[in-house]
């Protein structure tokens, strides 16, 4: 049995370890300073708000949907935070709920209009976004909002741990949303929607709880996600999450979540984040142009979505 779950890990996540460990070597030998402490600190600071909406936007992918609203869902809640505080003198954790609710509130209205009036989530979420953006810009003046240190806790590192709390975060919800994936009834159903909602739905299971759960939590994960880079910045800024939605589901393709539905895992997705995340701090050490970082970005995210790939289809003739 145990000789079946490690054979089974291997497959899941042995082709993506390869990459990473590939391109750690590759930047390691390429610019000299790449095996340090400080880059994976660096590395760790910068991938919370990326993870979280990573791991959202994969339970969305796996019900069959989609959601290209979460870089301005986080913006705005990343709004709200810095609205509250700064300008009504709210403390920092009274401010939390009212992030969170508001990630909440536009994923239920995204997934329940989609699944409601059966509207395809990509043209819902895409209205989302502009409302989304919209509110934002009005709550900040389209101005930087400075909220001060007060904020800082967020993203500072914990004394001797050198991770942030929204590092931790982030990791908590990588787990937390594997074991809703594959321990649990809610998971299960999701996947078989993805797969045949039709016939789930003859089974007389009501697939439109599932549908909206699944915003939902990608909602309250953008709302989270919100937190990490205005704590960061110790200021609200109304392009915060600008093209967001794209590494993401990058970040989920290369983790093998099927964009047809039926197939995802978070933890997948989190390498997937990482994989993103040291391409592009290997780069920016080599003094890579931006415009060559991106097409090195894109060929990368191929030949991984590639490896992937044919390690699976081996998998299934191996098995």
């Amino acid at each position: 049995m145990k000789h079946k779950h490690f054979r089974s890990a291997v497959l899941q996540y042995g082709g993506l370890t390869a990459v990473l460990a590939l391109l750690i070597v590759f930047f390691g030998l390429g610019t000299g300073s790449f095996f340090q402490l400080s880059t994976v600190r660096l590395i760790a600071s910068q991938i919370p708000e990326l993870t979280l909406v990573a791991v959202g936007m994969t339970l969305v992918l796996v019900v069959g949907q989609i959601d290209l609203s979460v870089g301005s869902v986080m913006a705005l809640s990343g709004a709200v935070l810095g609205v509250l505080m700064a300008n009504h003198g709210w403390p920092l954790w009274a401010t939390i709920p009212a992030c969170l609710m508001t990630g909440a509130i536009c994923g239920f209205a995204t997934g329940a209009i989609s699944t409601w009036f059966r509207i395809p989530s990509f043209i819902v979420s895409l209205g989302m976004l502009e409302i989304a953006r919209g509110a934002t810009q009005r709550l900040l003046d389209s101005q930087v909002l400075t909220i001060g240190s007060e904020v800082a806790p967020i993203s500072e590192p914990i004394a001797r741990l050198g991770l942030s709390p929204a590092f931790l975060i982030a990791l908590v919800a990588v787990f937390a949303a594997q074991f809703l994936l594959t321990r649990t009834v809610f998971g299960r159903y999701c996947v078989a929607i993805g797969t045949n909602a039709e016939a789930v739905r003859m089974s007389g299971i009501r697939t439109e709880p599932y549908a909206i759960g699944v915003f939902v939590i990608s909602g309250l994960l953008c709302g989270i996600a919100g937190l990490a880079p205005t704590s960061l910045m110790e200021a609200s800024d109304p392009g915060a999450g600008s093209g967001i939605e794209l590494s993401a589901i990058a970040a989920c393709v290369i983790g093998g979540t099927s964009l047809m539905g039926g197939r995802g895992n978070a933890i997948s997705s989190f390498l997937g984040v990482i994989i993103i995340a040291v391409l592009q701090t290997g780069l920016s050490r080599m003094s890579v142009e931006d415009e060559n970082k991106q097409i090195i970005t894109g060929a990368v995210i191929i030949v991984a979505v590639l490896l992937d790939t044919v390690r699976r289809s081996l998998g299934q003739k191996n098995a």
